[in-house]
């Protein structure tokens, strides 16, 4: 009888089947008979062919079998058994293999090193796949264990409702074969017609659920139980029965351990984003398997995790009845530890007196003075000081520390433990000394200030947070020059060889005599080469970075060329301070310095590894030198600034050693004094005054010359020239008289001593321009155009009108001198409209916008840090725009610039495109930073410096 597997026939056929098998059956029989009738050997004959016709039937059902066997394990997971005929099982995945995208992007993530399926299926079932028999074991699994897996992975919540040991065991094909069983029984199952009774079926079905919904329930209840004997946590853990507040019961749930009900005690979390005590759960594992006792979900001692600190502080400022008899305190969660504590201490003593024969009670040991307490503990130390030397090394200190953080764990106090395990590791629980400093400087908390709340801070806590003065200062001594190392190849010339130098007197090395010019200023600086060594430490990591970054070895050793902008500015009103000390001046001079660019010398090009992005922040503009003084008083600056100006002269001849990364690398300095405004230029390069007929310090132009030819000039002057011109002007060797000297020297009437770049300065280029527009809007109001000569009261009234419209229509209040953000504001198409309102005719209106929006289309070339980038078409259009801008100069604004020129509409109009070409930038190279780092200067001179004259510049600096 042959059964197929194929399709297994209905009742009715099954009827007509065996009619037919009956036939064949009589028809077999009389054969026989008529074979009996052939004789013995044909007998024989036939028995032997039926024997040979019956094994390869019974072959061929063996493999027909073995198929159907193998077609059905394809429809099965090989994980869970499940088959994939239902709709929401059809997706699949194959059991070996690489992983599909989706979870290769998630093991990503997670940093996992698994990247195919077996790997994955053995981590996470349990189920070791690799020695697989497709004739025995299914060859894919189904989406249902897929999303385990990425939940698993993903710490997502548990949802998919996986059992405890539901994994299948798969077993050779037998005649008994469960695989095959089950699947032809699902056949017959949709093949069977439909029954008449189905409404008794359906009721049946209904009271079969609702009969093994009580089971479950019943199992769940039994399965709590057993749980709860397991842990065994009652003499341990706190009830909920203790709350001091009647909360909801859904929160109650929540804060309470899934296994126990008990509050939880120190909580950790499951993958599935279930909460246990972690004595709990780790017994339960440790007895019924790694699942979670919630969801069965696979869980291991390993996956769990602390909880969020929100919740743990929730957990902690909840309020209980404390469950110790006579005892009705109510307190916080988080301090019961505390709490109890205090509780068996009392407990403790009453169990002394009984022991104490007479004589005075006896006193807790804390209680006790420390000789009183080194008597009791005599025998303890003993013995921890043997055990410490057999098994630590001697090292009593780790092991009483050990034992205390033990105790502490013991009673849940893990906060405190925490802290001593933080001393113990050398963290501690304060802040770092640099980190306290900086915390100092950013909140300009002087040192009176900051030590007032180390105190307090020390007082309140009971913990050293903050660090002392003292250790800040020490700190300090790291991060300023003179900390680290360094050598000149060759040694400078004039300049000790000593590194250790840090803040050094402005004055120092000044030979003073009676005769000499009274200097009476306050001077600190660092030496300018330590202070360079300084700042290329602190861009250590930038450099190496760099250098990466360009594909360079990291053992390079240069040499590395340092491209360093100078500034100097003078700021005035400075309030002087109270305290003894020489009567200086209220005006100060910052001489500071920026590192902008480094670059390496590989093969036959120069790599750049390294370039500031904010060149004008005061962050990376360095100060070098701070002085009370007037920047006017040639004399002072002089004194002060040459010592400074001699080093940069020595290093330009010779290299830097210094260790980076471990290894000894060279470096070259080319220094470029940019950042100087007009009236500073003119001091230090020995130029006449801003009101000199020589307009310019980049040309030789006349005041009359530049305003006849607007655009066309180009750059003359030189430190070496203007060297050259004072040469001439102090021996006069050609014997000329006063104007024809001063004509041959073009305005050169002091020696220059600091090196300057011919250049713009960007920000007071801006201030004085807008200082010149601010004048015409005035001159437009009046009508100068109609009437040139009016008087001082007039065009005081002009100024008035001006500044009240401004300030109602623009919100610019007036100023006594203009500052660089009242500049930006009033260079705007807006003030030019407010302006207009004042002004009648509309042909002026015209020329005013005109002349406003090419100023503006100008702007940004001198102002951005990288023009090539930021403003293309603006810097191409420039020498159209600056040839306009002169035009109207000349003809709608006669009035106003007929033989004359300010100095910095001249260099606007005639240097932009020069400059731009030779160095790529004008706003770079400005003294913007320097000006920022003056605000600093008042700030901390106002806030954190000591009061005495003598210190407050070393404590700015």
């Amino acid at each position: 009888k042959v059964r197929s597997f194929e399709k297994t026939p209905s009742d009715d056929n099954q009827h007509i089947n065996k009619d037919q098998a009956e036939e064949v059956t009589s028809s077999n029989k009389e054969t026989v008979l008529h074979k009996d009738e052939a004789g013995p050997r044909g007998e024989r004959m036939d028995l032997m062919g039926n024997r040979q016709a019956l094994e390869k039937d019974a072959s061929d059902m063996e493999t027909q079998d073995s198929k159907a066997h193998q077609n059905h394990l394809k429809q099965l997971c090989r994980i869970c058994g499940v088959s994939f005929k239902s709709d929401c099982y059809k997706r699949t995945h194959p059991v070996h293999g690489p992983v599909d995208d989706e979870t290769l992007w998630l093991l990503r993530k997670k940093e996992k090193k698994a990247t195919s399926w077996p790997d994955l299926i053995a981590k996470v079932f349990k189920i070791d796949v690799r020695g697989d028999v497709d004739t025995i074991h299914p060859t894919r699994f189904c989406h249902n264990c897929w999303s385990i897996i990425h939940r698993k992975f993903s710490n997502a919540p548990c949802e998919v409702y996986f059992p405890r040991n539901s994994t299948m065991e798969w077993q050779p094909h037998s005649p008994n074969c469960d695989v095959c069983h089950a699947a032809s029984r699902g056949v017959k199952r949709k093949s069977q017609p439909p029954s008449v009774q189905h409404g008794k079926r359906v009721k049946t079905i209904a009271e079969r659920a609702r009969v093994n919904r009580g089971v479950k329930n019943q199992a769940q209840i039994n399965n709590k139980n057993l749980m709860k004997e397991i842990v065994n946590c009652k003499n341990t853990h706190l009830s909920t029965k203790l709350l001091a507040v009647d909360y909801p019961v859904d929160f109650i749930k929540s804060i309470s351990c899934q296994i126990c009900e008990h509050i939880l005690a120190d909580p950790v979390e499951t993958t599935c984003r279930h909460l246990f005590c972690r004595s709990c759960i780790l017994k339960c594992i440790r007895v019924m398997g790694s699942y979670c006792p919630s969801c069965w979900y696979p869980c291991f001692p390993t996956d769990l995790v602390t909880p969020v600190k929100s919740f743990l502080n929730i957990l902690d400022n909840l309020g209980i009845r404390c469950p110790v008899k006579e005892c009705d305190e109510e307190i916080l969660l988080g301090k019961y530890g505390q709490h109890l504590s205090n509780h068996k201490e009392m407990k403790d003593r009453e169990l002394y007196s009984h022991i104490n024969k007479g004589g005075r009670p006896r006193q807790h040991l804390l209680s006790l003075t420390r000789r009183a307490q080194k008597h009791r503990l005599r025998e303890l130390k003993r013995q921890v000081k043997a055990f410490a030397e057999k098994e630590e090394g001697g090292d009593i200190k780790a092991v009483c520390m050990t034992l205390f953080l033990l105790a502490l764990r013991a009673k849940n106090e893990h906060r405190q433990a925490d802290e001593l395990e933080a001393i113990m590791q050398g963290r501690g629980s304060g802040l770092h000394p640099a980190v306290c400093l900086a915390i100092r400087v950013n909140t300009f908390l002087s040192c009176s200030q900051y030590h007032k709340m180390y105190r307090t801070v020390k007082a309140v806590t009971g913990r050293q947070i903050f660090q002392p003065l003292h250790a800040l200062r020490t700190a300090e001594k790291a991060l300023l020059p003179g900390y680290h190392p360094f050598e000149w190849k060759p040694p400078l010339k004039n300049v000790s060889t000593n590194t250790e130098v840090g803040i050094i007197d402005g004055l120092s090395g000044l030979p003073l005599s009676i005769d000499d010019y009274p200097v009476d200023t306050i001077a600190k600086r660092f030496r300018y080469d330590a202070a360079l060594v300084c700042a290329l430490k602190d861009m250590e990591e930038e450099i190496l970075e760099g250098m990466k970054a360009k594909n360079l070895d990291d053992y390079l050793n240069g040499p590395f060329t340092v491209v360093v902008k100078e500034s100097c500015d003078g700021m005035g009103d400075v309030s002087e301070k109270h305290g003894s000390g020489p009567a200086v001046p209220e005006k100060a001079v910052r001489f500071s310095f920026t590192v902008m660019n480094i670059a390496i010398a590989h093969g036959n090009e120069s790599k750049r590894i390294f370039e500031e992005v904010k060149p004008n922040s005061e962050l990376c503009c360095k100060p070098l030198c701070l002085m009370l003084a007037d920047e006017s008083d040639h004399e002072t600056l002089t004194a002060v600034l040459s010592p400074l100006i001699a080093e940069r002269e020595a290093m330009k001849n010779s290299e830097l050693l210094l260790e980076m990364g471990g290894i000894l690398r060279t470096f070259k300095f080319i220094f470029r004094g940019t950042g100087y405004d007009e009236k500073l230029v003119r001091e230090v390069e020995g130029l006449e005054a801003s009101g000199s007929t020589y307009i310019c310090t980049l040309c030789d132009a006349t005041r009359l010359e530049a305003s006849q030819n607007l655009v066309f000039h180009s750059i003359t002057r030189s430190h070496a020239e203007n060297l050259e011109r004072y040469e001439i002007w102090r021996s006069n060797p050609y014997h000329e008289s006063v104007d024809e000297l001063r004509d041959r020297v073009k305005g050169v009437s002091a020696k220059p001593f600091i090196e300057t770049v011919p250049s713009i300065d960007a920000l007071h280029c801006d201030i004085g321009n807008a200082t010149e527009f601010y004048r015409i809007f005035q001159m437009e109001i009046g009508e100068v155009y109609k009437k040139p000569d009016v008087s001082k009261e007039e065009r005081k009234r002009w100024q008035l009108t001006l500044d009240k419209h401004l300030r109602k229509k623009m919100n610019l209040k007036p100023m006594m001198r203009m500052s660089g953000n009242f500049a930006r504001k009033l260079m705007s198409k807006e003030t030019v409209e407010a302006v207009c309102e004042l002004i009648k005719c509309e042909e002026r209106h015209e020329a005013l916008k005109e002349l406003m929006d090419l100023y503006l289309k100008m702007k940004p070339v001198w102002r951005s840090s990288c023009p090539a980038k930021e403003c293309p078409e603006l810097l191409c259009q420039y020498s159209y725009n600056s040839q306009r801008f002169a035009e109207l100069l000349s003809t709608k604004f006669k009035y106003r610039y007929e033989g004359k020129i300010t100095n910095y509409f001249h260099k606007t109009l005639a240097h932009v495109p020069e400059i731009i070409e030779r160095d790529g930038s004008i706003g770079a190279w400005a003294s913007e930073g320097n000006e920022s780092g003056n605000k600093l200067f008042r700030r901390f001179r106002k806030m954190n410096a000591r009061q005495s004259k003598c210190y407050e510049m070393e404590d700015v600096l």
